[in-house]
């Protein structure tokens, strides 16, 4: 793997590590001064203080970059080229610099110079307009995926830059937007969205494209029921005894199942409500129907599957 460097300021270091409580424990089990957000992003990463106001702090910054892979910045647009350190600043000096940029809109545009959030972006990005339920106001996702889908992004640039240089000796000015990112991520909603010029609406739990895909209410709990063809469905409908719905004009295509989604909806809600998770779980994935369970984080992290 890489060996990493992160540059922190002088004197508090990176702001995440004041994104708390919860701090990570000592062996004690009292409170460190670091925080379990700083930490999920930054673990086998060494760090520094590096003051760039001052002349020592950026010719150190210049002498670690001379001898560097890649270099990864998040300053708004143009933050590190009035210091001297950027990309057309530094390439001679390292003609195989990767040099990746990650700021709220890109370097280019009429949004270049704003400063960028992750929930500012995914509502600027349309995403938290496909999230929720109907009848409520729009919502962020539970994490901060703006910030996840341009690391991503910048993780799959930087590769393909390093791969460039290897066949070629060249390295490169990666510009990675958070918007792009978000807009990129649409995916089948902005699909939709080109197709008819109308703006989807937020489903919930469930699938623009696809139905019965969303969660439902069992006798004691929620599953996810996920039924992504109609041989699933079909096979559905025997194990809930319903056969009838898979035999319906209405609802024996997904086609037709998304036109009369409500319809069906309201058909399978109190079926499935009838019985526990444990049955459906079990008696589906019998019958090879995509289903799980809703899972809270300690039931990720003790899954066997992990």
């Amino acid at each position: 793997g890489a060996d990493v460097i992160k540059v922190e300021i002088p004197g508090k270091g990176d702001d995440t590590r004041g994104f708390a409580p919860p701090y990570l424990k000592d062996g004690e089990g009292q409170d460190t001064d670091q925080s379990a957000y700083f930490t999920c992003a930054n673990r086998n990463k060494r760090s520094i203080t590096l003051d760039l106001t001052k002349p020592e702090g950026i010719e150190l910054a210049k002498k670690m970059i001379a001898k560097s892979d890649v270099l990864v910045e998040n300053f708004k647009t143009g933050g590190l080229a009035k210091y001297g350190l950027g990309y057309e600043q530094l390439k001679d000096d390292n003609p195989g610099l990767v040099y990746c940029s990650v700021t709220g809109f890109g370097h280019t545009g009429p949004y270049a110079n704003r400063p960028g959030y992750d929930v500012l972006i995914q509502g600027m990005g349309g995403f938290m307009s496909v999230t929720g339920e109907p009848d409520s106001d729009p919502q962020k996702a539970g994490i901060p995926i703006s910030d996840l889908i341009a690391g991503m992004y910048a993780a799959v640039g930087i590769n393909a830059a390093l791969r460039h240089r290897e066949v070629t000796g060249e390295g490169q000015h990666i510009d990675i937007g958070m918007l792009d990112s978000t807009a990129a991520i649409l995916s089948i909603q902005g699909a939709n969205f080109l197709a008819t010029g109308q703006n989807p609406p937020r489903l919930g739990n469930a699938h623009p494209n696809i139905v019965p895909y969303q969660s439902f209410a069992t006798a004691d709990g929620d599953i996810i029921l996920a039924v992504g063809n109609d041989g699933q469905f079909q096979r559905f409908c025997k194990v809930a005894g319903c056969e009838n719905l898979a035999e319906d004009p209405k609802f024996a295509t997904n086609a037709n199942r998304v036109s009369n989604r409500d319809e069906i909806v309201a058909l399978l809600k109190p079926i499935i409500a009838a019985k526990p998770s444990e049955f459906w779980l079990t008696e589906l994935e019998k019958n090879n129907v995509s289903c799980g369970p809703i899972n809270r984080l300690d039931q990720v992290f003790a899954d066997p599957q992990f």
